[in-house]
């Protein structure tokens, strides 16, 4: 898979790149270990030295993780981008020449300006950072298919502005309004997606992954900071939908155990 490309993923954790190099990978995904296995040690490297595999690499890919806020403003809704933000602290740092920098991490409206303006705050004269966005759309389950085969890809520069939101087009026109977003690429993207046909329209236990929850939450913060209440009050009634899948599936379980469940 792409033996000309060397591809070197870095992490402050020691312990978790020590299991990507071991025969016990740290997560699972059908079809992952294959490829891991296959690549290893050939052109594919898991290392600790954050700075050294920034320094050789044309294109860096930010790809962590992006909580919900449990402090500050917009606790418990907003997107908390600290690790977003220390990644391109640490790429601007120790840097040099041009090099293209991608996010790859679900993030919110405008994460891209800000690690721009951090590039900016910390340019030099030997530095060119290119800031793309290349939001991933993999589904636990079938992630090495998803990236192997790709409903669609989606790269967004310094130039074009593109947001994917699944769902009502009617609502998110306001918010794209608000952010300078065009509605027209939003709902080409969402239309492209074919999960959108048959898929992800199935009665389940609430979201059934933490994401879809994690980005809604931060999407009603950011409507409600744009001052779109009435946006904002749509989405959280998702939200408070799947709460209520969530606690009705509970409810019928115990039922079933004839109200005998404790602890």
């Amino acid at each position: 898979m792409c033996t000309e490309i060397k591809v070197t993923v870095v992490d402050v954790n020691e312990a978790r790149i020590k299991a990507w190099n071991s025969d016990t990978l740290p997560i699972y995904e059908p079809g992952l270990d294959e490829v891991v296995l296959s690549c290893r040690g050939k052109n594919l490297f898991f290392s600790t030295d954050i700075d050294s595999a920034i320094k050789e690499a044309d294109l860096v890919f930010i790809s962590v993780n992006t909580p919900t806020k449990t402090y500050g403003m917009g606790k418990g809704r907003a997107a908390d981008l600290k690790f977003i933000e220390a990644c391109a602290r640490r790429i601007v740092e120790v840097s040099d020449g041009y090099k293209i920098v991608t996010e790859k991490s679900t993030v919110p409206v405008r994460a891209a300006e800000s690690i721009r303006r951090i590039f900016d705050a910390n340019t030099k004269p030997s530095l060119n950072l290119q800031v793309l966005s290349n939001p991933e759309f993999l589904a636990e389950g079938t992630a090495v298919k998803d990236l192997k085969e790709p409903d669609r890809v989606l790269i967004g520069g310094d130039e074009t502005t593109e947001a994917q939101r699944i769902s009502s087009i009617n609502s998110i026109s306001a918010l794209c309004e608000s952010t300078g977003a065009d509605v027209e690429q939003v709902a080409r993207a969402i239309g492209m997606d074919q999960r959108i046909g048959s898929k992800f329209l199935k009665a389940s236990v609430g979201f059934g992954g933490s994401c879809f929850q994690k980005d809604m939450l931060n999407l009603v913060y950011l409507c409600e900071a744009l001052n779109l209440p009435e946006v904002a009050s749509y989405w959280q009634q998702v939200i408070d939908m799947n709460e209520y899948q969530r606690k009705r599936f509970a409810c019928r379980i115990i039922d079933c155990l004839f109200n005998t469940v404790t602890g």
